[in-house]
């Protein structure tokens, strides 16, 4: 007999951006207002395959998945027009409860500090320093004026002397020839030679080569018929991104602050600020970004979110009139197996043990690992049920929401069914999780035809709602 499953919630569906759609993703961003790289179509193209970007769109909001060495992290979600931002978050929400994973947001930008922050239980915030944005003005850019400027201003016009002919465009499909030929001599003169840097190599040329003017822009400085220099952004909210400068700087003294002004004085009309991106933690590129003289530097945060668990280092002891609970010991092994093994008791709970550990054999131990293991990292915490020191069930507080609520749920071994153990520590869980852990409310579900938890459940919470298979129950006092 395989243990009956509880019935399954609909979580978000991700898609690769191409399957999602390159100008919905364009979209989204050419009006997103946080003024960071990330929050762009190109770096999501760019770094694509290093953090596996996925895609879906609730309520009129863009959610951006990525997935970095295992660990699943969110951007904050992009609003549209109409879009409702509590809908998306509740949907990113889901989803991690659903897929059993820790919520984690990444490259945050400050204004949505707040909102999360007061929204969860509890956070843990890191600056990613070797992430940060330089951010210029563009009408700085463009006319490079005042003392500041003067080194930047020289090599403009050293360059533009010693090249009279040099000419800065905008690149259609026709000029992908040349743009190859251009790539051939920038590889022949190209000194970066780790990992990184050939792979950013690699996509910005393949990105250039896209000819996608309606989500891009792109230029090049053009040299008696030749190309010496490329440039591609895109506009996000009032912000000129520049995803990619390349150029023959070895070649030719003065190119690269001469492509930058002319790519934003071409392409940065209608945008405040251009921004040229992080840095890496590379000490040359902060330099150079530095000798611009940043309007300023964006600042961007990684979240981890915590649930009320977060806060306890050890499982309590609760009492009550005849039963104690507390942490499942070594000692509890065999009947704690017992328990979690009895198929025909279990079918009502709703997870089969065999979904983690197949069809391999597991004694005691097994299942006592596995509670300490969740609890180590804050996933679940179980109760022992003792009565007069024999363990007899177990209570388990799980699926935190990382908002005030938790689930709870019980079981008793066949041989101490109806004594009333169950909802007497049932019932002081559910205290304990709102008096002393803190939780706003606790909930459980149970199947319609399970009299048993029916009865149960009635006698402790009210219910708040039903489906065709469950009844739902909350408490909040």
């Amino acid at each position: 007999m395989i243990i009956e499953q509880l019935p399954q919630t609909k979580t978000l569906e991700f898609e690769r951006a191409e399957k999602f759609g390159l100008e919905r993703i364009a979209a989204y961003y050419r009006d997103c207002d946080y003024n960071i790289c990330e929050y762009s179509l190109g770096i999501k193209l760019m770094c694509a395959s290093l953090y596996r970007y996925r895609f879906a769109e609730v309520a009129g909001c863009l959610i951006c998945r990525d997935e970095y060495e295992g660990i699943v992290y969110f951007d904050y979600p992009v609003v549209g027009p109409d879009g409702d931002l509590e809908a998306a978050l509740s949907a990113i929400e889901t989803y991690c409860m659903e897929k059993d994973i820790p919520l984690r947001y990444t490259t945050l930008p400050p204004s949505a500090l707040g909102l999360l922050t007061a929204r969860y239980d509890g956070v843990r915030l890191r600056k990613t320093y070797e992430c940060r944005d330089y951010c210029y003005r563009t009408e700085e850019i463009v006319e490079f004026a005042g003392k500041k400027y003067a080194g930047q201003r020289n090599h403009v016009r050293r360059f533009y002397r010693q090249y009279p002919n040099a000419v800065f465009r905008k690149m259609t499909a026709r000029d992908i020839p040349a743009l190859e030929v251009f790539a051939n001599r920038f590889d022949a003169t190209f000194q970066k030679r780790g990992e990184d840097a050939v792979n950013e190599r690699e996509k910005a040329f393949a990105m250039l080569r896209m000819d996608r003017d309606d989500l891009f822009r792109i230029g090049c400085m053009e040299l008696d018929g030749e190309i010496i220099g490329v440039a591609l952004g895109e506009r996000c909210g009032n912000v000129l991104l520049e995803h990619v400068e390349k150029a023959l700087s070895s070649e030719y003294e003065g190119l690269y602050p001469a492509l930058f002004q002319a790519f934003v004085a071409t392409f940065g009309s209608d945008c405040t600020y251009v921004n040229r991106e992080d840095d890496a933690a590379d000490r040359g590129l902060r330099t150079s970004k530095m000798q611009y003289h940043p309007a300023h530097i964006s600042q961007k945060y990684d979240m981890d979110v915590l649930n009320l668990l977060a806060f306890w280092d050890e499982i309590p002891t609760i009492e009550t009139d005849r039963l104690r609970l507390t942490a499942i010991e070594t000692a509890d092994a065999e009947a704690y197996r017992m328990l979690c093994t009895d198929d025909a008791h279990n079918r009502y709970w709703g997870y089969d043990y065999r979904t983690d550990l197949g069809d391999a054999s597991a004694d005691g131990t097994y299942f006592v690992n596995v509670a300490r293991a969740d609890f180590e990292e804050k996933r679940t915490l179980n109760f022992a049920i003792r009565a007069d020191g024999e363990f007899v069930g177990e209570t388990v507080l799980y699926r935190f929401d990382n908002r005030g609520g938790v689930e709870l749920g019980v079981r008793i071994l066949p041989a101490f069914l109806r004594r009333g153990y169950g909802k007497e520590a049932f019932e002081a869980t559910a205290n304990w999780a709102i008096y002393t852990l803190g939780a706003e409310r606790v909930v459980a579900k149970c199947f319609r035809e399970n009299a048993a938890s029916v009865a149960m459940l009635s006698s402790v919470m009210r219910q708040i709602d039903a489906d065709e298979t469950m009844l739902y129950f909350e408490k909040r006092v």
